[in-house]
């Protein structure tokens, strides 16, 4: 009889268990179906149902923690798998990785470590590892001397919708960034400095640049004449655009005039991989961005590509001081050209994405990277970043202080031990000294006084004649300006530390060198070719042409052939000045293939320089898309 009535009282705890197991598993499922439909509220309500009815059952415990984690609810996610830890069979153990790292990023390092140490196992010894070696930064990021906490831009710049990528250019005057409207597009914004140290209302930069497509990443140079971005939903077929995501280009004759239709970057840049996030040199000459093609070490990586000889090249991978398995993004190359700033979740932080700063080392080599360090990083997701032109304040995004994916744009002093090389920057206008007409697409010099080695070089704006150049304080540079018709200009600057509070104006006025009157007669243009738009390739045509200019020279001594390629004003003078480059290029290659010593050929891409007709017609721009061979004698 007693065995009877053992048997029936397990009988009845097993049905009640099943019963409270069913029960469970109808509120687990709700709970799942809510949280797809974005009901959060009842999702969570549903799942805690599920606990209270299955308290020992691991699975609700599991997916709430996972949710808090995800959420950023650092600490409450740590006392959801603290209690199941307690309460179901073998918890402690089972779920010792995921309350280590809830401690982790809920800022109690200790408590983590104690976990790690004790539950670490050589099945997955590297994930323990790992966790282990944040758990030690942290413990003594939090450590360090404090540095004042960043401030949220406020509600002129941030809104209910996520910002990200803050840019700006040398002046200062203008922030630019990203925000994500209707969490449907992302379109690039822009805000005014007011005179009292803050911001006016943030404005959508309109239609150019913005499309319906994805626009997002821009980046401004230091001139504020050029804008980089990235545009996704890309479809194009022609070889120029070939991804979801690539790489574009915009520009602006004057600061307040409007942006042209946007170009994409060559196949050299853009690929059926992802391409975005870039960032150009303030010497206009490197490009820095961010693509997950094949040769990287996993995930995202920062690539570099070089500008030289009008010609943007093959990118290179910037190497393992910067690039881990993880996902390295949103680079920032900053004016002093030497400190690059980045976002990564590769490297030992406080958790989610952190960012960086690495050191040029040499043309190609980099430091390793170090972390900014807390507060400016947190167990939240920071993102993107940029320094003003003082290296002293730095603007990024961060997700602290809402949901998780909800950033806004905040502003930090940079302590001294992060802050890049102190720069400043010379300004003005190049113009003809009788008539005063601003010159432009002057060639620009900037060379280091004691070696004479160039340093940088520029062109002056097209349109309005401007020019600004980024220059380390404590130095003196001579500055070599050259235009074709006028006398080169050789100036020398001792760019002093005063110009850290005030930058230098310096305008510069060319004497016309009277060229046309001056020219060796003996120097003659035997052919000029003219392209279609985007055109390189020469025709069979435009090769006999060549062919029959040059034969009646190959047999004579003593001679110079130069090859000029120039464009219209259409696009972005970098692009042109590309255009014109490969042009210049390709031609001379055929002539030296008809027999000429390779010796005696220069060939120069001028871009839009030297026009012999307005570029306010078909007709003249297509006169002014040519390539002119010359013998000089």
């Amino acid at each position: 009889m007693r065995s009877v009535l053992l048997s029936l009282c397990c009988l009845c705890l097993c049905i009640i268990a099943t019963a409270q197991s069913k029960r469970s598993g109808k509120f687990y499922n709700r709970a799942v179906h809510y949280k797809s439909v974005h009901h959060t509220t009842k999702a969570y309500k549903k799942l805690n149902k599920a606990i209270r009815r299955s308290p020992s059952s691991p699975d609700a415990y599991s997916l709430l923690g996972r949710w808090y984690f995800e959420a950023h609810q650092f600490a409450q996610a740590a006392d959801v798998f603290r209690t199941v830890s307690a309460r179901c069979p073998n918890g402690a153990s089972r779920f010792a990785k995921p309350l280590a790292k809830s401690l982790v990023y809920a800022g109690q390092p200790d408590a983590a470590l104690t976990l790690i140490n004790k539950f670490t196992a050589p099945k997955d010894s590297s994930e323990w590892h790992k966790l282990r070696t944040q758990a030690y930064f942290v413990k003594s990021a939090m450590a360090a001397t404090p540095s004042p906490t960043p401030a949220n831009l406020g509600m002129r710049i941030n809104s209910p919708a996520p910002e990200l990528f803050p840019s700006m250019a040398a002046d200062t005057g203008t922030l630019y960034f990203t925000r994500r409207v209707n969490n449907m597009d992302d379109d690039l914004y822009y805000a005014k400095a007011d005179s009292c140290g803050g911001w006016f209302g943030a404005l959508n930069m309109g239609y150019l640049p913005n499309t319906p497509d994805y626009e997002q990443a821009q980046f401004i140079s230091a001139d504020g004449h050029y804008m980089f971005f990235t545009r996704c939903d890309n479809r194009s077929d022609d070889g120029w655009a070939e991804g979801g995501c690539d790489l574009y280009m915009s520009y602006r004759v004057a600061k307040d005039s409007d942006w042209t239709i946007a170009q994409p970057f060559g196949s050299t840049i853009n690929t059926p991989a992802y391409e975005g996030m870039p960032s150009l040199s303030p010497d206009d000459r490197e490009l820095f961005f961010v693509s997950d093609r094949e040769g990287g070490y996993g995930g995202y990586d920062i690539w570099i590509s070089r500008f030289e000889d009008g010609v943007w090249g093959q990118p290179v991978n910037a190497g393992p001081s910067i690039n881990t398995p993880g996902n390295e993004t949103a680079p920032y190359i900053n004016f002093d050209d030497r400190t690059l700033y980045f976002t990564s979740d590769g490297w030992p932080g406080m958790g989610g994405t952190d960012l960086f700063m690495s050191h040029r080392t040499g043309d190609t080599t980099w430091s390793p990277a170090t972390n900014l360090g807390y507060p400016i990083n947190t167990a939240f997701d920071e993102k993107s970043q940029c320094v003003t032109l003082d290296g002293r304040t730095l603007f990024f995004s961060s997700d602290r202080q809402g949901p998780a994916g909800n950033y806004d744009i905040y502003e930090a002093p940079l302590p001294a031990a992060i802050r890049p090389v102190p720069v400043s920057y010379i300004a003005g206008f190049v113009y003809d000294s009788l008539t005063q007409a601003r010159l432009n697409n002057a060639a620009m010099f900037i060379c280091n006084a004691a070696t004479g080695d160039t340093i940088y070089r520029f062109r002056s704006n097209r349109g309005d004649g401007s020019y600004l150049i980024t220059l380390h304080v404590g130095s003196t540079y001579i500055l070599h300006v050259a235009n074709i018709g006028y006398t080169d200009i050789h100036d020398t600057i001792k760019f002093d530390k005063q110009y850290l509070q005030d930058p230098l104006v310096h305008n510069i006025s060319m004497l016309v060198s009277n060229y046309d009157e001056i020219r060796p007669i003996n120097d003659s243009l035997i052919a000029v070719i003219h392209y279609d738009v985007n055109r390189v390739e020469l025709s069979k045509e435009e090769k006999a042409l060549i062919r029959d200019a040059v034969t009646p020279w190959l047999s004579q001594h003593g001679y110079i052939i130069t090859v000029n390629a120039y464009t219209d004003n259409t696009g972005t003078p970098i692009i042109n000045e590309e255009l014109s480059q490969k042009r210049a290029k390709l031609v001379g290659k055929h002539v030296s293939s008809l027999g000429i010593d390779e010796t005696n050929i220069r060939a120069k891409g001028w871009g839009e320089s030297r026009t012999i007709a307005p570029n306010t017609t078909e007709e003249g721009q297509r006169l002014n898309r040519r390539v002119e061979i010359m013998i000089k004698r």
